[in-house]
């Protein structure tokens, strides 16, 4: 005991001086505190918030007031259950039943909704079931499997919640947006994510006119969540959510939206005509490349090239020609195919568009009058009515030749394809069926076997031969 004693004092004694030695020759530390600016939101109205002038002034809001926008939004995003209704046997009623589910925007108080076309392609009847788990039917408006939008109408007198539009052109890249879906009637799901890219081109659109220039996000988008809407977080909507790319079929990162400007042209035009009125330039493009560039000697590895122009279309008229780089369409500036598809597919056949491009190293614009596929401006109504009809049962048809009808000794009209997953496909009718009657009723040519279509009410049996087959063919369908 009388050794511990000393042995604490001297431990002790050594521990107090080395904290005086410490405090003696160690520098002391400073500490700096920086106020950080107010931020600068590019909403800002106050006079005494200084917003950068290369902010615009109608961005969304704070960037991570995520509440309000979702409260606001979720009540106007319902699902959506396509029916589809197979006939094993056409006369009786003896049906089987399959369906489809996505999500959808409604878009205003009477009901009107936006939604995908790959949703709703394969169903014969909607029902649509809001956020408070009421449940409606619902009629299709129109669909334009070109961008893959479609519109739907509450079959009710009644006003519904709705969202309001945004700007897509407004969009920076990192700015915040929210994902909003109704997968599986799980009511409203909800992540969030930033603006990743704009324009891009995931090519999974197979029509012959399709626009591809989604908005590109991190948010979460799984399957169920096709068609429900992507809004900035002032709650405004910037864009119909639509695809991923994935190897598992489960989200990994990207997400795809159509932007709302061209959601906007594509469902007013089905509104008020039926059909979209897409007006084209009348040009065969490609991107500027860095070896092209060298090339065409231009300053920037930018721009869409012209390699084709079309005899009668608007570009021709206008003086452009083979070798001219598109840099610029109506202030926008348009360095990849999908930017330049975008603003052309917002306008209809009769608009003039402003067109700045590079010929032979010097900057040059011109006006230039869109035109339709037909190279005309007429709106396309009356006579795309009929195309519209047999497009949305999934196939096209001609007239018969002279040859087919002295050789098979028939009156009809012959079907030139036969879309993927559509109505007509779901017959397991091919190309070259040689249509001969309809209900019962002979088939004379390609207008009147369009007007007794939409005379039929509801079942409708097609019969008829092929070309290298014997004896009849009939296939069966509701309209």
């Amino acid at each position: 005991m009388k050794k511990i004693g000393p042995i604490l004092l001297s431990s002790l004694i050594s521990a107090i001086l080395a904290i005086v030695l410490f405090k003696y020759f160690d520098e002391p530390q400073q500490v700096i505190y920086r106020n950080n600016p107010r931020p600068a939101y590019t909403n800002a109205t106050s006079d005494n918030i200084n917003v950068p002038s290369d902010q615009r002034q109608f961005l969304s809001s704070s960037p991570t007031n995520f509440i309000a926008a979702a409260e606001k939004v979720s009540p106007a995003v319902v699902n959506i259950k396509a029916i589809e209704t197979i006939d094993f046997r056409f006369w009786s009623d003896n049906n089987s039943y399959g369906s489809f589910t996505g999500s959808g925007v409604m878009i205003s108080p009477d009901g009107h909704i936006v939604t995908n076309n790959h949703v709703i392609e394969e169903g014969d009847e909607y029902e649509i079931t809001l956020n408070d788990k009421r449940k409606f039917e619902a009629k299709l408006i129109g669909s334009d499997p070109s961008t893959d939008l479609a519109l739907l109408k509450i079959k009710a007198n009644r006003s519904f919640p709705y969202i309001n539009f945004g700007n897509s052109d407004s969009l920076r890249i990192g700015e915040w947006v929210l994902a909003v879906g109704n997968p599986f009637n799980l009511e409203s799901t909800v992540t969030a994510g930033i603006v990743s890219a704009k324009g891009r081109n995931i090519d999974i659109l197979k029509d012959q006119y399709s626009i591809e220039s989604f908005i590109q996000t991190d948010a979460a988008v799984n399957p169920g969540n096709s068609g429900g809407a992507l809004v900035n977080t002032n709650g405004e909507l910037v864009g119909i959510n639509t695809a991923i790319i994935t190897r598992t079929g489960r989200y990994e990162g990207y997400s795809f939206a159509i932007p709302i400007n061209l959601v906007q042209k594509v469902i007013s035009d089905i509104q008020d005509y039926g059909v979209v009125q897409r007006g084209m330039l009348g040009i065969g493009i490609e991107e500027v490349t860095d070896e092209l560039a060298k090339t065409l000697k231009l300053k920037e590895v930018e721009g869409i090239h012209i390699k084709k122009i079309e005899e009668g279309g608007g570009a021709e008229d206008a003086g452009m020609q083979i070798g001219d780089v598109i840099i610029k369409v109506n202030g926008f500036k348009t360095k990849t195919i999908p930017q330049l598809q975008e603003q052309v597919a917002r306008h209809s056949p009769g608009s003039m568009m402003s067109i700045t491009y590079i010929r032979n190293g010097s900057k040059k614009e011109i006006e230039v009058m869109l035109k339709n596929k037909h190279k005309n401006t007429d709106l396309v109504i009356l006579e795309n009515q009929s195309h519209q009809i047999l497009d949305d049962l999934g196939f096209e048809c001609r007239d018969l030749n002279n040859e087919e009808r002295t050789n098979l000794k028939v009156e009809g009209v012959k079907v030139k394809s036969v879309y993927r997953g559509s109505r007509i496909a779901r017959t397991n009718m091919d190309p070259g069926f040689i249509i001969t009657k309809i209900n019962e009723e002979p088939v004379i040519d390609l207008l009147s076997f369009v007007d007794q279509i939409n005379k039929a009410e509801d079942k409708i049996m097609l019969e008829g031969v092929y070309e290298q087959f014997d004896g009849d063919y009939f296939y069966a369908f509701k309209k």
